[in-house]
């Protein structure tokens, strides 16, 4: 007999599919109320790194302010790609009561730096503008990222109690 908690079934008692029938606008909206991810890149020497930044979304895509001089510019501009992991947080009180852990969207994509004053081409209008001191405006990049292949999830679009059961949590959906 099945249950809705059995890892290896993804359908509950009554028979009915329990698995996530996300799309990629419900994934690109929860990109959209978030505001920070892990972005993993390679050095030139081939070693991994990742690191916390801030975002913000415009036309499908992740914008990133970094340092004109920092290491994120230097190495992601040089291979262009990069891993993204976008933590999603969900429970409200419930997560100060239980251990939920975040929900997550995740993928890869080609980033693109510009060069340094590129807070000033409009592309994702004032929302990057606010994200840095007045006084570093002119000396930042921009990291801008599009995501290629698919959104993977977990715990996007199911019910906090089924992110306990793995089968029932994880998503995959094209990014659109």
């Amino acid at each position: 007999m099945s249950t809705a908690t059995d890892p290896r079934d993804a359908a509950g008692a009554d028979g009915r599919d329990l698995t996530p029938r996300l799309t990629s606008e419900q994934v690109w909206r929860e990109l959209g109320r978030a505001s920070f991810a892990v972005v993993g890149h390679v050095t030139p020497d081939g070693r991994p790194r990742s690191s916390g930044v801030l975002y913000t979304i415009a036309d499908h895509r992740l914008y990133v302010v970094v340092a004109a001089d920092g290491w994120k510019a230097r190495h992601i501009g040089i291979s262009g790609q990069v891993a993204v992991t976008v933590p999603v947080r969900r429970g409200g009180l419930m997560s100060l009561l239980a251990p939920i852990p975040p929900a997550t969207v995740s993928f890869h994509g080609t980033a693109v730096v510009r060069p340094v004053g590129g807070l000033d081409d409009g592309t994702a209008g004032g929302k990057l503008v606010r994200m840095v001191p007045r006084e570093r405006r002119a000396s930042c990049r921009i990291i801008e990222i599009v995501p290629e292949g698919w959104f993977v999830t977990y715990g996007i679009g199911v019910p906090l109690m089924r992110m306990r059961v793995p089968a029932l949590a994880r998503g995959r959906v094209p990014v659109a």
